[in-house]
């Protein structure tokens, strides 16, 4: 394009553009960074809405990702418990509510130092009522017979950080309930983990709107109860925790709770060289930056 001006034509033209290149190579950053919401960019947020995952490119490539292991079904005595109580990792305890032992695994959780949840028994789409054990959050209640249930299981369970859902596969489709749940967590400076059971769940979205973090269930431990699968899914706890930096699974006591704590057991020992294992409130803080009011009893 050039070759057709004069020699002192071309070098003025090729200096000509070599300075406009090098302005666009100056703004353009500037310009892709602001319009991704970088530095300069002022951006509107609510005083009270969960902060969302914001951990920088470095630190992601220099600490090891996180994962909380949640054991439900604490609170009557459960075969495993014992098992669980000595792994060499921090868990999240959750206690079932109104049972035999129900304050007493708390206490001793928190003793060790573990997280303690309220496994909130809550309705599900399928399943026999007994399963649910006593106050049980139903469809059929009003937001006041909600409230009051709630409210009872939080205080029969002493220094619970937070609520997940025992069943509950119909309940976390309702948002007209989980908007009473999720009140009352605001309220008490709690978190909500959807242990997933629904895979159309609204808990998430709904505790978006509440100014909480949407906290869920990633991997279900022991949906096949023995120590072998516990051990193939923990395996798939560490790919999810280095692909998402951090990974919340969940295994039971129970019937089968010994076998499940074998599998947790063996699990760590493979994957402690690489993973960080925290309690529930730990990733929390660190993944939403979210900090709990509660303050303790």
């Amino acid at each position: 394009m050039l070759m057709k001006y004069p020699v002192c034509k071309r070098r003025r033209l090729a200096t000509t553009l070599s300075a406009a290149l090098a302005v666009l190579c100056l703004l353009q950053p500037a310009a892709a960074y602001s319009a991704s919401g970088g530095a300069g960019t002022v951006q509107a947020s609510s005083p009270n809405a969960a902060k969302p995952p914001a951990a920088s490119m470095d630190n992601r490539a220099t600490a090891r990702p996180k994962v909380a292991i949640i054991v439900d079904d604490f609170g009557n005595n459960m075969r495993g418990s014992e098992d669980m109580f000595k792994l060499p990792v921090p868990i999240t305890v959750a206690v079932m509510p109104f049972l035999p032992t129900s304050e007493q695994d708390a206490r001793r959780a928190h003793e060790l130092g573990f997280d303690v949840l309220v496994h909130l028994p809550m309705e599900p789409r399928q399943g026999k009522p007994e399963w649910l054990g006593p106050g049980a959050v139903l469809t059929q209640m009003s937001d006041a017979e909600v409230r009051e249930r709630v409210e009872a299981a939080l205080d029969n369970v002493p220094y619970a950080v937070g609520i997940n859902n025992h069943m509950g596969s119909k309940v976390t489709g309702d948002e007209r309930v989980m908007s009473v749940i999720l009140a009352v967590c605001k309220e008490r400076g709690l978190f909500f983990v959807d242990s997933h059971t629904n895979y159309r769940s609204i808990a998430g979205a709904t505790a978006r709107k509440f100014g909480l973090p949407p906290v869920e269930n990633h991997i279900f431990l022991d949906d096949v109860h023995n120590s072998g699968h516990v051990l193939k899914q923990m395996r798939l706890v560490k790919d999810h925790a280095f692909e998402q930096h951090y990974c919340i699974t969940i295994g039971h006591v129970g019937i089968q709770g010994k076998e499940t704590a074998a599998g947790i057991r063996s699990g760590i020992a493979e994957l402690k060289d690489s993973i960080e294992f925290v309690g529930i409130s730990e990733l929390v803080k660190s993944q939403w930056h979210w900090e709990s009011q509660l303050t303790p009893p």
